[in-house]
């Protein structure tokens, strides 16, 4: 039997009490956080600081390598942990063929991009990004789209969760013309998980409301 089929769902009884259980398991809770935003911090506070690309990078990839190996000796998921261990290499691999500090940014800012557009595409066909991956969860494509009210909640929490790429795009990408190393090293920094975890904040409170009754009379099979 499956965690999630062992878990108790008796007491779900609102569309916000399931989808805040479901993003729980999603974003690996606070370790898979901290874990994520842990090396791409070091090595943004290091290059700042030294100026010293390889260094920076040397540093922050022996703080995820060990942060791996916790992970495997704990023989736990190690998702999060790779994710930054590779994006640390991709900004190595820019800023090393253009040889220019600013591309070690680049990545990120294309990433947001392109993450951003893929979000509210997602809206905009209908389809929200968070309903998918609560559907990917319990094994159930399409099942969280015939309540409305899970619907009109999972389009606010995509678009909540679309903001942070946004604003960095918006901010970045000028710094980055204009090569303002430092005041991208900077909003790297602010604008990374700080505003990722405010941007989960208001995706929380807004499950904390608790006001959508599940409507479907097929609801309780997304418990499973």
């Amino acid at each position: 039997m499956s965690a999630a089929e062992e878990r108790p769902t008796a007491d779900v009884a609102t569309v916000e009490q399931l989808v805040r259980q479901r993003l729980a398991e999603a974003f690996g809770g606070v370790r898979g956080i901290v874990e994520a935003a842990v090396p791409t911090a070091t090595f943004t506070v290091c290059y700042l600081t030294t100026r010293d690309l390889k260094l920076a990078l040397i540093i922050a990839s022996a703080l995820t390598a060990v942060l791996l190996i916790v992970r495997v000796a704990q023989r736990s998921n190690p998702q999060f942990v790779i994710n930054a261990l590779v994006g640390i290499g991709i900004a190595a691999l820019f800023a090393s063929r253009s040889g220019e500090a600013r591309d070690v940014f680049l990545p990120g800012i294309i990433y947001n991009a392109g993450y951003a557009v893929v979000l509210v595409a997602t809206v905009l066909i209908g389809w929200p990004a968070i309903g998918l991956m609560i559907g990917a969860l319990v094994g159930d494509m399409t099942q969280w789209r015939r309540d409305a009210g899970m619907r009109r909640l999972c389009n606010r929490l995509t678009l909540l969760f679309a903001l942070p790429c946004v604003v960095r795009v918006v901010v970045q990408y000028p710094l980055y013309l204009a090569d303002q190393i430092a005041w991208l090293g900077a909003s790297k920094i602010v604008m990374g998980w700080p505003l990722q975890i405010a941007a989960l904040l208001a995706m929380v409170w807004l499950l904390s409301r608790n006001s959508t009754p599940l409507s479907d009379p097929g609801g309780p099979a997304l418990r499973a």
